[in-house]
């Protein structure tokens, strides 16, 4: 088990502790995280077969029950840009084929949508993504780490993502709402309405490691929006030990902390556990946090209680260590009727679901 939750009521009877059953009842419970606890030398070595947990099945996921609907969440495309960009539009071409029978409210981009920032790889994001837009199905999108500097480098914020998907045209489609106010002609942080059976959501997308001035223009939006559910989507904030990003406490420990990035003077930096606390334990509306940019398995989850008692959900998913620059796979959440979540991972290039519980799983109701 490499998570603990605590508990402060008495856990019902068969409660499984499990971090991949993810605690249908959170609803009922008040939580509070307790970090892992083996790291380092102690932490299990990588698997050499990316598939040794995996269970595959044939065929496509279940259709979203009546009243339900769907998020697609794509994360890490970098090396499909780089080496494979046929499975990019696959995969796009693939969601757009089925957004009437999904329900698909939106498309969430996790960041390192390229490998290097070059031209060649942008042009193959664009080629993909211009799918979507073609089809007007709405697309939130935030940068990576490999989305910044000379050769994805992230040694600075210089970023080809306003150039291909500038903000004059993406302010076009009816769910962009606006972006940093102190950067209006940068895509790099954005906000979003999006509304699927009655329900209302706020999608708030933020740089990767986000500056402090960007969490106060974030604070203002979500504030003025109490009445929304608000999904943040940004590309590191939980790492695959199922902890926050938090440089205070860890350090190295966790890789790919963004303050170990940018090299000029980019002090005003924040990692997962500082966005908590500068920005989502402040409001009482966020359901969820999306993540990519973490390698290992790739995946992870937490849930973390806000001072009133709000538990958050928090998911990592990232397929970019699978062979082919990650295989094809993507991931669906169907947001069901009861407010619960259910996540399923497929391929529409294998056309394969992966039904382990690390990637076939429910997220509970904030």
């Amino acid at each position: 088990m490499r998570l603990a939750f605590y508990l402060r009521m008495t856990p019902p009877s068969g409660f499984d502790r499990s971090r991949r059953d993810f605690l249908l009842n959170v609803g009922a419970l008040s939580l509070a995280f307790v970090p892992f606890m083996v790291r380092g030398a102690d932490a299990p070595k990588k698997k050499a077969d990316p598939y040794i947990d995996a269970v595959f099945v044939d065929g496509e996921p279940p259709l979203p029950a009546e009243g339900s609907f769907t998020f697609a969440v794509l994360p890490d495309t970098q090396y499909y840009c780089e080496k494979f960009p046929d499975l990019f539009v696959a995969q796009t071409r693939w969601l757009v084929d089925q957004r009437e029978r999904r329900r698909i409210a939106g498309v969430l981009h996790l960041g390192d949508i390229t490998n290097r920032n070059t031209v060649p790889q942008w042009e193959n994001a664009r080629k993909a993504l211009q799918v979507l837009m073609d089809a007007k199905m709405p697309m939130c999108l935030v940068p990576g780490n490999h989305d910044y500097g000379l050769g994805g480098g992230c040694a600075d914020r210089t970023t080809m993502l306003s150039k291909y998907f500038p903000v004059a045209e993406l302010s076009q489609a009816a769910h962009w709402k606006g972006n940093y106010d102190k950067e209006p002609d940068r895509s790099d942080n954005s906000w979003h309405f999006l509304e699927a059976a009655g329900r209302k959501f706020l999608v708030l997308c933020l740089e990767f490691g986000p500056r402090n001035d960007v969490l106060r223009w974030a604070n203002t939006v979500v504030a003025a929006h109490p009445e929304r559910e608000v999904i943040l989507v940004t590309h590191a904030h939980i790492h695959h030990d199922d902890t926050r990003y938090d440089q205070k406490r860890y350090g190295k420990e966790q890789g790919g902390n963004p303050h170990a990035y940018f090299t000029k003077p980019y002090d005003d930096i924040n990692d997962g556990q500082e966005v908590w606390e500068k920005l989502i334990s402040r409001h009482e509306n966020f359901i969820l946090t999306l993540n990519g940019h973490v390698t290992s398995d790739g995946l992870g989850r937490i849930v973390t209680s806000t001072a009133k008692g709000r538990p958050v959900p928090q998911v990592l998913v990232n397929f970019q260590m699978k062979p082919n620059g990650g295989d094809g796979w993507l991931r669906l959440i169907e947001m069901r009727k009861d407010g619960t979540m259910q996540t399923y991972d497929y391929s529409p290039t294998r056309k394969q679901m992966n039904a382990s519980k690390q990637n076939q799983f429910p997220i509970p109701w904030a």
